[in-house]
């Protein structure tokens, strides 16, 4: 690993819409700290990474110039301010995976085909604006799966898709389930079989 590599090699993931460029989903990764030069003989210290992006004006100016970049190119990986991106157009979205320059093109590809695979399988249809912001829940539970806090974890999605698939747990939180959606009465239907189940062996 070269000495600007790191395990935090993910800036971020932004999927836009490219008919008006405007954001779909978009997460930003700050690396919780890096190693800089100490004294001549000490050990090196910990300092705090500034995000290149901190606040949504700068993410939003980039997003807009990113997309202005990639709508003339024929290819699926750019280099723009001093980031490689790599990205996939489908139906009307733009899914960008963002890295440093120093970082591993081909892993930073990777992280992109889960991304789109995974949208495929749980979509069970095309990728699309619509379908996306109406899953939005289930698109911010691959990306989940696929990178944490910049650290790229699964590129399988058959994996990535199970993962966001499973039941819920006996203690999950009830007021993060919507009780009108379809997924939420499945889920509510899912915790009251396995609540009653546990009753009856307790003899309640």
């Amino acid at each position: 690993m070269s000495p600007g590599m790191s395990l935090y090699s993910i800036n971020a993931i932004v999927i836009l819409s490219s008919d008006d460029g405007s954001r779909i989903f978009a997460k930003y990764y700050t690396p919780p700290h890096h190693a800089a030069p100490g004294p001549a003989g000490a050990a090196p210290t910990v300092t705090s990474s500034q995000n290149p992006y901190p606040d949504k004006a700068s993410q939003v100016r980039f997003e807009k110039g990113l997309l202005a970049k990639t709508a003339k190119q024929q290819g699926d990986i750019l280099l723009y301010d001093n980031r490689v991106v790599l990205y996939k157009c489908e139906s009307d979205v733009a899914l960008y995976v963002v890295g440093s320059v120093d970082d591993n093109e081909i892993m930073l590809y990777n992280v992109l085909l889960a991304l789109r695979d995974s949208l495929h399988l749980l979509f069970k249809q095309s990728v699309d604006k619509r379908t996306t912001i109406e899953n939005y829940d289930l698109v911010s539970l691959a990306i989940d799966e696929i990178v944490d806090e910049g650290i790229p974890l699964e590129t399988d999605p058959t994996i990535v898709v199970q993962r966001c698939s499973k039941a819920p747990s006996q203690d999950v939180n009830l007021s993060r389930i919507d009780p009108f959606s379809e997924q939420g009465v499945n889920n509510l239907a899912q915790l009251g079989r396995a609540k009653l189940t546990d009753w009856l062996r307790q003899g309640l």
